[in-house]
């Protein structure tokens, strides 16, 4: 019997719950790019036929896939989007912005959005709805929410995979050093926790008892990635603030996005935890993944992606 931990409620930490997830997530982006059966994804991903058949089944129980068989083949069936992964398409862009700021990927830099609105080729940003400024970490409020109670959480969902998903097959995997950083639910809940000015990793693990020795590896791991900067605060004995860098900072759009996918999917029916204030404006945040080009909003079937070819390695 999975052993349990009693957590402030939070949409992220229930989105997570679901799908923070490293091989759930590679899943989801490969579907969305168009691979249906379970030897495409097989080959996409590398993982094992057993790992890659439990995260299948698990999706479709959480309604994140629908399995379709086709009359001409019963024993070939095809995996599909439903209205709620279809909703993660803002965390999708986002991700996607946060990949080609601070990483160079062949893969990723062939990719080309269209917005079918406007014809032309975007980068998404996140905006306010209310007043169409560019949502930052800074400018933003924390307020308990109507649904603010507590959630009691399983410490451990499934085993960690020491396969690297830098190492995946897939070229197609856009979002893969995210998903190095956030596929695995403690090191996103942490990110997450930062957003709210925790910094010390007393603060972190009152609000996320989970193993010290797990934190400790989690903050030193946020801290290599570049996410955290490790300033000393005491000598003796020596202790740290763990302050969220630029990249960090850059997470921000992603998390808001998680976070409007968990109250709208993750929910207990009492209402969002926490609600959002935009500072710059004064108003409640929702935020709205927007073209650059022509400012109208993005949806998911208005947005044309074109893969470049790729330039061949020169030695």
């Amino acid at each position: 019997m999975s052993k349990l931990m009693e957590t402030r409620a939070s949409s992220i930490n229930r989105a997570l719950d679901q799908i923070g997830d490293k091989w759930s997530l590679l899943i989801i982006g490969d579907v969305m790019w168009g691979i249906k059966t379970f030897g495409e994804l097989l080959a996409a991903t590398g993982m094992s036929r057993g790992v890659l058949s439990d995260r299948l089944k698990w999706l479709e129980s959480i309604d994140c896939l629908q399995k379709r068989y086709t009359d001409e083949n019963r024993r070939r069936p095809t995996y599909h989007l439903t209205r709620k992964t279809i909703d993660l398409y803002d965390t999708a862009m986002m991700s996607l912005n946060w990949e080609r700021r601070f990483y160079s990927e062949p893969e990723m830099d062939a990719i080309q959005l269209v917005h079918k609105d406007c014809g032309n080729i975007f980068t998404p940003k996140m905006a306010c709805r209310h007043c169409g400024r560019d949502v930052l970490a800074a400018d933003v409020e924390f307020h308990d929410g109507p649904g603010a109670t507590r959630d009691l959480r399983k410490m451990k969902v499934r085993r960690r995979s020491s396969k690297s998903i830098r190492d995946i097959p897939s070229g197609r995997a856009q979002y893969k050093n995210l998903i190095h950083l956030i596929g695995d639910r403690w090191t996103a809940n942490v990110i997450a926790l930062a957003f709210h000015g925790l910094k010390r990793f007393e603060e972190f693990h009152r609000e996320l008892p989970i193993a010290t020795n797990v934190l400790s590896d989690r903050l030193k791991f946020l801290t290599q990635e570049g996410v955290f900067l490790a300033v000393p605060y005491c000598e003796r004995p020596l202790r740290f603030n763990y302050a969220l860098s630029e990249k960090g900072l850059a997470l921000f759009p992603f998390f808001l996005a998680l976070l409007q996918w968990g109250d709208t999917w993750c929910g207990d029916g009492s209402g969002p935890p926490m609600m959002l204030i935009h500072t710059t404006c004064g108003e409640p945040l929702h935020g709205e993944v927007r073209c650059d080009a022509c400012d109208g909003r993005i949806l998911a079937y208005r947005v044309h992606q074109e893969l470049l070819p790729i330039p061949a390695e020169t030695s």
